[in-house]
């Protein structure tokens, strides 16, 4: 039996975005959001988090397959501010 791929959906895989103390934001991969925050928030999440906690979540999204979550977390990173201002936007209504 081969292992499974890294395609495979488990819990699932989620592209989220957090607001940093200081009102920047931070785009990840994970699957599990509720985990990944808390880590950002006790230090040990992303370095650029490190210095800006708390960081609060103001968007999530929710992907079948690592490779589509990825690739749309690449996509937002790219986003600039005011794009990723309405994205958030967008998910709060």
């Amino acid at each position: 039996m081969n292992a499974p791929s890294d395609d495979t959906v488990d819990d699932g895989h989620y592209v989220y975005v957090v607001e940093c103390s200081d009102g920047t934001y931070y785009t990840g991969y994970t699957t599990d959001v509720e985990r990944r925050v808390a880590e950002h928030n006790d230090g040990t999440g992303a370095k650029y988090t490190r210095g800006r906690q708390p960081v609060t979540l103001v968007h999530v999204e929710a992907y079948e397959t690592q490779s589509a979550a990825m690739q749309r977390e690449h996509a937002v990173k790219q986003l600039r501010r005011d794009a990723k201002e309405a994205l958030v936007a967008a998910s709060a209504d």
